[in-house]
């Protein structure tokens, strides 16, 4: 049987540095204790902290030894204490955060384009992977199942690069020229990002063959830091680094990545290795891994089921107090929320169905973004955001492995704002569209060219079937529909109304495609026009410029196009009902017949999943019942949301194209009744799953 939940426990008080005669720190980290209260608490397997960015917690050759730990040896109490219960030991070891191995050894520090040491980071084309092999080599001898390989990133902010002796002349070698002196966006910068991208995958692929080479049954993993909201700085992207270990790795918060990020990191990593598991780490405590909080359970079942929901077997990160003790009141709440997913165990089986794929563009992230990932961000954060608020079954698609077959699979795909799109890119989105699909368009997606330039036309305009005039200069453009629009599209819109749909937009001549609405550019006062005044405040909206949203058959398929960004609008500082609304809206006009169609209230994620086996579908619904915030001490308005606490009660309506043969609520057995093709119910909890029999 596969793992479904673990638990990764280290200690705190060294992660911001440590001095060496702090003899009080990780005194009390005991391996053994560590696997004794997670086998209680129901954990299928245990990482335990064996290398950080200042000790090793066992006795290393190779690096110090935190000193607190006197004669003992944490990795070994774990090891053993874990082949006598049964559970897997898998070590965690830290690739970056310098500490005192970098100042000892500054020939494996990065280095800026002036040649002065970067502080804090590795160059990972230094000579620094013999060391971590040295230190794999020393932990496989333990007899450890398998490894968690832990801050592989390059940096997370400038400089983007490393300039050393390695780095300058394995780059020569592989471009006939010198390296650009720092971010010049030319073509320069160009072969710059791609060999810090091939110099993660080279170090991980290295790692990764030698720990196979010593004991190939030892499994690893390396955790993932270029999900949202993060962009070049890490030196990775999903599919490459996906591809270097036994399974993907990734993290989730509230505190880091939002509550929405949570199932939108599960479905990216699920995307990036088709067709393997993928594990995803969240922590106990309420806002950050060493904060020794404990959040209220009902928030940690909420987390927990999420991430199950969406196919990840789940780690749960726990940080002991300074001297290594274990919160006893976590490990219960951890317990419980454990063995209540590992009982509904069944429930997780089944493929995903997903109506819409929600298109990830690296290319865009890297060059129309650059150093602002919200500009591209926001687009692909806001379309997630509405197919979840709204309940259309969604997934994500990745520019690198997006592959036909992959397109395929959804009747839907959403480009929002791909602004970057490469021929090869638009000749598989043709033939997508031309075999069926349904491509849904939004703002300046294929309006720029292959390094951020603007484009004259748009490399979609054959798909969308108009002539781009011009992009708008203004964000706070403004929509309008008439009642003669179809009416799936107007669906919780009111007609002849201009509202704001905030984000990039496109002036569009249509040809082949049936133009509906208007697209109204805002009102400027004198003072702006003069610039004097800003435009960040949105304006009421003015004449209308173009069409609102253009309609084109193309083939067995047709594209739908925004020329205003809802996804972006729903994911802004304004973000109206309305523009997700209108989105969700253009999904069910260019696919109005989905598999399973679930109404809900906003604050319910829905996840299905059919095993075609057995004609069983699951509909797992996850309340996200956050108590209300206040405004923070600090960096106002950026509320931290408030934990959840109690279990809300719902009603939702499931409805598929035929009656069921029989449906019950899958968990706490709450009474359903079917109505026609409808499975109505009253649920009164966090996670919920719906079993529906067709």
């Amino acid at each position: 049987m596969r793992s479904l939940v673990g638990m990764e426990v280290g200690p705190t008080g060294a992660q911001f540095g440590s001095d060496p005669s702090d003899v009080g720190y990780a005194a009390r980290f005991d391996g053994a204790e560590v696997v004794r209260r997670c086998a209680d608490a129901g954990s299928e397997y245990v990482v335990i902290w064996a290398r950080d960015g200042e000790y090793a917690y066992y006795d290393s050759k190779v690096v110090s030894k935190c000193p607190g730990l006197g004669g003992r040896d944490v990795l070994r109490e774990a090891v053993e204490e874990g082949a006598h219960r049964g559970i897997p030991i898998i070590a965690y070891c830290v690739v970056q955060q310098g500490g005192h191995f970098l100042e000892r050894h500054p020939e494996f520090a990065m280095r800026g384009a002036d040649g002065a040491i970067i502080p804090g980071r590795f160059c990972l084309n230094s000579g620094y992977l013999e060391t971590l092999k040295a230190l794999a080599t020393e932990m496989i001898a333990y007899g450890i199942a398998g490894f968690h390989i832990d801050m592989l990133d390059q940096g997370f902010g400038r400089p983007y690069g490393c300039w050393c002796e390695a780095c300058r002349r394995l780059f020569e070698a592989e471009y006939h020229a010198k390296m650009p002196s720092g971010a010049t966006w030319d073509e320069g910068w160009d072969h710059m990002l791609a060999f810090r991208y091939a110099t993660s995958r080279r170090f991980e692929r290295a790692l990764h063959d030698h720990i196979k080479s010593v004991k190939p049954s030892v499994t690893v993993d390396f955790n993932y830091h270029g999900n949202p909201p993060f962009s070049v700085e890490v030196g990775q992207r999903p599919v490459a680094h996906g591809e270097n270990g036994d399974f993907l790795t990734g993290e989730t918060g509230v505190w880091g990545f939002s509550a929405l990020g949570v199932g939108l990191n599960a479905e990216f990593y699920r995307a990036a290795t088709p067709g393997k598991r993928f594990q995803v780490a969240m922590q106990r405590g309420v806002r950050m891994y060493h904060d020794q909080t404990t959040r209220p359970l009902n928030d940690i079942r909420w987390e927990l089921s999420t991430l199950l929901a969406h196919g990840a077997f789940v780690t749960m990160v726990d940080k002991t107090g300074y001297d290594g003790s274990l919160d006893p009141v976590a490990y219960r709440r951890i317990g419980e929320a454990f063995r209540d997913a590992r009982s509904g165990r069944g429930d997780l089986a089944g493929v995903p169905v997903q109506d819409v794929a929600i298109y990830f563009s690296s290319r865009t992230r890297d060059w129309f973004a650059r150093e602002e990932p919200a500009r591209m961000f926001r687009s692909f954060q806001g379309a997630h955001r509405a197919m979840v608020l709204e309940h259309v079954p969604w997934g994500v698609a990745l520019d690198e492995n997006a592959a036909e077959a992959t397109l395929g699979a959804f009747p839907v795909v959403l480009l929002p704002n791909a602004a970057i799109l490469s021929d090869e890119e638009v000749a598989r989105l043709t033939r997508y569209v031309g075999a069926g699909g349904s491509l849904i368009v939004t703002g300046w997606s294929g309006t720029h060219g292959w390094r951020g330039e603007p484009r004259k036309g748009s490399s979609l305009e054959a798909l969308i079937g108009a002539r781009l005039v011009r992009r708008l200069d203004s964000e706070d453009n403004h929509v309008r529909l008439p009642a003669t629009a179809p009416s799936a599209l107007l669906a919780g819109i009111e007609p002849a109304w201009s509202f704001l749909v905030e984000g990039p937009a496109c002036v569009y001549e249509p040809a082949a495609a049936k133009p509906i609405g208007e697209l109204m550019a805002p009102h400027r006062t004198v003072r702006q026009e003069q610039g004097k005044e800003g435009t960040g405040w949105p304006m009421s909206a003015g004449e209308p410029v173009g069409p609102a949203v253009l309609l084109h058959e193309l083939g067995k398929g047709r594209v739908l196009t925004f020329a205003a960004s809802p996804d972006a609008a729903t994911a802004g500082e304004h973000p109206i009902v309305e523009a997700r609304k209108l989105l969700a809206n253009a999904v069910r006009l260019v696919h109005p017949s989905p598999r399973v169609r679930v109404e809900a209230p906003a604050f319910v994620e829905s996840v299905v999943a059919d095993e075609p086996a057995t004609r069983t579908l699951r509909v797992h619904l996850i309340a996200y019942a956050s108590t209300p915030a206040t405004t923070p001490a600090t960096n106002r308005p950026a509320v931290i949301p408030g934990l959840i606490e109690d279990a809300p009660m719902y009603r939702v309506r499931v409805t598929l194209p035929s009656s069921p043969r029989s449906a019950r609520a899958g968990r706490a057995g709450q009474p359903v009744a079917i109505e026609g093709s409808s499975v109505v119910a009253t649920l009164g909890d966090v996670h919920e799953v719906i079993v529906i029999q067709y």
